[in-house]
């Protein structure tokens, strides 16, 4: 879907259909990781879903960050083709939201994530620091 989305303009193209597929693309992996982690160590049911909402929120960030980065940052910072998604007619956060609202967007995103850890008191605190570091990378 990522690639049939290339070309495309923001009336064919929506916000729920990019979130489809940032979901499925990166957000879905790290739910799993985080949700077995989580498992792992012993989690409550109720527990594993917050981390479950978490990493779905990180991970969809993660996307409009790198989307944001690909349009703000130089190649050299990002130690790959700046812009390339423009050249390529990607569909992104920026261009659907534009530059703004994509950052507002990883902001809500990250705010959401860092709401569902309340539970977890201190122990969650590198998982925060994992999300704030998440939309202030520069590469």
């Amino acid at each position: 879907m990522d690639l049939e989305c290339e070309g495309k303009s923001s009336d064919e193209v929506t916000l729920d259909d990019l979130k489809w597929i940032h979901t499925h693309k990166t957000a879905t992996l790290l739910q799993v990781a985080v949700a077995s982690g989580a498992i792992l160590a012993g989690a409550t049911p109720e527990e594993v879903k917050a981390c479950e909402k978490f990493a779905l929120n990180i991970g969809l960030a993660f996307q409009v960050a790198d989307d944001i980065l690909d349009v703000t940052a130089s190649t050299e910072d990002l130690g790959k083709t700046a812009g390339k998604d423009e050249d390529t007619d990607k569909t992104t956060y920026p261009k659907l939201l534009g530059l703004d609202g994509a950052k507002a967007e990883a902001k809500r995103l990250i705010e959401e994530a860092k709401s569902s850890l309340e539970p977890f008191g201190e122990r969650a605190v590198p998982l925060m620091a994992i999300a704030d570091y998440i939309i202030d990378r520069k590469n």
